[in-house]
């Protein structure tokens, strides 16, 4: 599932940004229970490893010039939620990348 969000800050902003509130992730997933692990393989690339109520869930956010991907691969048995997943992801990812 790919959720595209625009933005108009440059790349290096929405970096700065997703660096210093990736800690931030696990507080959007419901329930509270989330374990969130991040990693930043390329400067434009933020991987994403979520795990909650015994499901593991992988993706990653792409910073592009003029929107931030968010690419997640939701397991066969979870697809049902995507609609509600993506909604969150594009309200959540604006949190993410606004000014704090």
């Amino acid at each position: 599932m790919r959720v595209p969000i625009s933005h108009s800050l440059g790349k290096e902003e929405v970096r700065r940004r997703l660096q210093s509130h990736s800690h931030e992730i696990a507080q959007y997933i419901p329930g509270g229970m989330a374990d969130v692990t991040t990693s930043w393989p390329s400067e434009d690339r933020m991987d994403l490893a979520v795990r909650a109520m015994g499901q593991g869930v992988d993706g990653c956010v792409i910073i592009e010039d003029d929107q931030v991907v968010f690419e997640v691969n939701l397991p066969p048995a979870l697809s049902f939620v995507e609609p509600m997943v993506a909604s969150a992801i594009r309200k959540q990812g604006q949190k993410l990348i606004a000014p704090k």
